[in-house]
């Protein structure tokens, strides 16, 4: 889609006149289930961590070896027949794989070992507001009244769940939270610089050439650091838990969601996309037995509020 179509399909959508509302239906059920596609990779990471003695270096290899053929034949077919890339854009999609794909998974995935799928949740989706806070810093953008009230709501959400959690999680709740704040900021790096290059490339293109970089760098930090006995012991359990992960909480909600914007506008399916937290909520409830009370509710509510304040047009 043209930025002058999304652009045309996200004012019909916000007057609400001229398109039905039973036309969007479709695409808000496709947005809506890439949302809960990812929101589903903290469960079932959270549950290999349970159930097996694994660790995250192991997991996000499997999750990007299955992922892998996926992602090549993303950037071959969103490529084909496009200029090759120069020598610099390639280093350019490198370092965009290696922060926004590979880093920030790796310290996800670390992070996920101390702290509740829930707070992991709550804690990525403040995401839109590092972004906003790297580009005051790093490129002189300016942010208004609103933007820094959005941002105050959303962390105080956040550090309402962090302070109940911490009463009874104990001192790695800490190093927990670090670990996922580390992994945000790795992700808004990315976002952060990789606006020129979606605009050159393409977004399809590039989450398919930057996925790519990043599944080597994974399999890599594996071969690296494992042995061969290492791999050949992985239970099948844990295949199993990747092999969801790698498609059902990786490749098919990328496709989703970009469907989902193609249909909907960006503005629209970012809107959709807010079920996220919510999600993994429910899913942490019901499949790790995780809390849900009230202190988790008005974090929840905070979070989603005040990155709405952020994200809306003004």
């Amino acid at each position: 889609m043209s930025a002058s179509a999304a652009s045309s399909s996200q004012t019909t959508t916000s007057n609400g006149g001229d398109v039905p509302p039973a036309s969007l239906w479709p695409g808000i059920l496709i947005a809506l289930c890439g949302a809960i596609g990812f929101s589903g990779k903290a469960i079932i990471i959270k549950i290999a961590y349970r159930d097996y003695a694994i660790d995250a270096v192991t997991l996000l290899m499997l999750r990007m070896l299955v992922a892998l053929p996926f992602f090549l034949v993303m950037a071959w077919w969103a490529g084909h027949g496009q200029a090759k890339l120069s020598g610099r854009e390639k280093w350019v999609v490198a370092g965009l794989g290696f922060s926004g794909y590979y880093l920030a998974s790796m310290l996800d995935f670390l992070g996920l070992q101390y702290i509740s799928a829930s707070l992991e949740r709550l804690i990525m989706y403040v995401t839109p507001s590092i972004v906003l806070l790297l580009g005051m810093f790093l490129l002189g953008k300016k942010a208004g009244l609103r933007q820094w009230l959005g941002i105050a709501v959303s962390y105080a959400g956040v550090f309402l769940v962090f302070g109940h959690e911490i009463s009874f999680a104990g001192d790695h709740l800490v190093l927990g939270v670090a670990l996922c704040f580390a992994s945000v900021l790795s992700n808004a790096v990315y976002l952060l610089y990789s606006g020129e290059t979606v605009k050159k490339l393409g977004a399809l293109r590039l989450t398919g050439l930057a996925s790519i970089w990043a599944c080597v760098f994974c399999i890599g930090q594996f071969v690296l650091t494992r042995s061969w006995a290492d791999f050949q012991s992985i239970p099948a359990g844990v295949w199993q838990l990747s092999l969801l992960n790698g498609t059902l909480c990786t490749v098919v909600p990328v496709l989703l969601m970009m469907i989902g914007i193609q249909r909907l506008g960006a503005a629209l399916a970012s809107q959709v996309g807010m079920i996220g937290p919510l999600s993994t909520i429910m899913l942490g409830v019901f499949l790790l037995g995780e809390p849900f009370n009230a202190w988790i509710i008005a974090g929840t509510v905070l979070v989603m509020g005040g990155m709405w304040i952020v994200v809306r047009r003004a």
